[in-house]
């Protein structure tokens, strides 16, 4: 992966909408309130907020209207758009790259229900387009007239870093000047049961929703328009490792941790001595938090000695902002690139994570962003604070 600058950001989470609000929260340590067992975007409104308008919107989702909010936010924020209109760029050097892991289960159990309790006459047309996984990422498309690339990438909890490998190949090939990348997920009813019945939410665990986006740029575009660049994102790294058994379907694998941290640091070319702060996947699922824990920690230790120095300790400075957001999912890894700019820029403080973990009040300059996904995968981004 070729360096690549971030030069905005748009996020709605259940802490804060927007930049600056939402650093803000995560450098203050502060945390979202649960409610049986879930973390909302309280009161959003995507017309008022934004200035989304009234039109087009009746027939969206909630995951299309997060992310139509934070794709507006961020290109904004980026100064790409001033006042609705492109400013200095076109739509068709602009595109996105989304992740989400359940973004159409709301509109598929919504059909499902007319079409079994009443009549499948009585489906609305116009929310049958809501059922494809990628339609959250079109209608981003359509209504900020994005005509380069439109990519969804679908690979649970670690498609939010997945998102900005797939973005640095179509950099890489021109395929556009800027993208918006990062990943959303929205609550829904349907979505909520099936963590619960098999155990994957609770108070402790919460299932969260929200969307987080950055544009991502080469180093040499950016320069050449003046844009602020907030970080820089510099090596990635994914490895997937099957259970033992095939009957298994959810398997948290401290290897693929491992593998994909390294491949990481590789792919940056630098020590693991230079990480100076972890912003891992830990949600209270225990046996993951547990191996992902351990996945780092091995792969840390594992280069250090390789590098010939005694080895990375194990208390390496770590945050866990689902700690604070909720279970994200697909917007999981995006609001953990989110979560470590905010502590490039300022230090992100103490979310009181669990044991195995420590709360930070540093100012790194390298971070190293994890995803343990629940079949086997995990992916690795490494991050650092912009070159002055």
């Amino acid at each position: 992966m070729k360096p690549r600058s971030i030069t905005g950001i748009g996020v709605v989470s259940a802490l804060a909408t927007g930049r600056r609000a939402f650093l803000d929260a995560m450098q203050a340590g502060q945390r979202a309130e649960v409610r049986d067992g879930r973390v909302e975007v309280a009161a959003f409104d995507a017309a008022a907020q934004q200035h989304l308008g009234d039109k087009g919107l009746r027939s969206l989702d909630r995951l299309t209207k997060l992310l139509l909010v934070a794709t507006r936010l961020g290109l904004h924020d980026a100064r790409l758009k001033t006042d609705g209109a492109w400013s200095g760029v076109s739509g068709d050097q602009v595109g996105i790259v989304c992740s989400n892991a359940y973004g159409s289960l709301e509109a598929i159990t919504e059909l499902d229900r007319v079409a079994i309790l009443e009549d499948a006459r009585y489906i609305n047309p116009s929310r049958f387009p809501l059922t494809v996984a990628n339609s959250a990422a079109g209608y981003a498309s359509i209504w900020e007239d994005l005509r380069a690339v439109n990519v969804s990438v679908s690979d649970g909890n670690c498609g939010g870093l997945d998102a900005f490998a797939c973005a640095d190949a179509l950099l890489e090939h021109a395929r556009a000047k800027a993208l918006v990348v990062g990943g959303a997920e929205a609550m829904s009813d349907a979505l909520r049961l099936a963590f619960q019945k098999v155990g994957a939410a609770s108070e402790a665990t919460p299932l969260g929703e929200g969307a987080a986006v950055v544009v991502l740029e080469p180093d040499d575009v950016a320069a050449a328009r003046g844009a602020e660049v907030l970080a820089q994102v510099t090596g990635y790294g994914t490895a997937f490792y099957p259970p033992e058994r095939e009957s298994s379907l959810v398997f948290p694998s401290a290897e693929a941790m491992e593998h994909a941290v390294l491949a990481a640091l590789s792919d940056a070319s630098i020590p693991a001595s230079s990480i100076d702060l972890v912003v891992c996947g830990a949600s209270g699922l225990r046996a993951f938090d547990e191996a992902e824990h351990q996945g780092i920690a091995r792969a840390l230790d594992r280069a250090g000695r390789a590098e010939g120095s005694a080895g990375v300790p194990a208390s390496m400075p770590t945050l866990a902002p689902k700690l604070a957001l909720g279970e994200t999912l697909g917007a999981g890894g995006a609001m953990g690139v989110l979560t470590a700019i905010a502590a490039l820029q300022g230090g992100a403080r103490a979310y009181a994570v669990r044991e195995g973990l420590r709360t930070v009040c540093t100012e790194p300059r390298t971070v190293l962003v994890t995803a343990l996904g629940y079949y086997g995968n995990a992916s690795a981004l490494v991050m650092r604070a912009p070159s002055r």
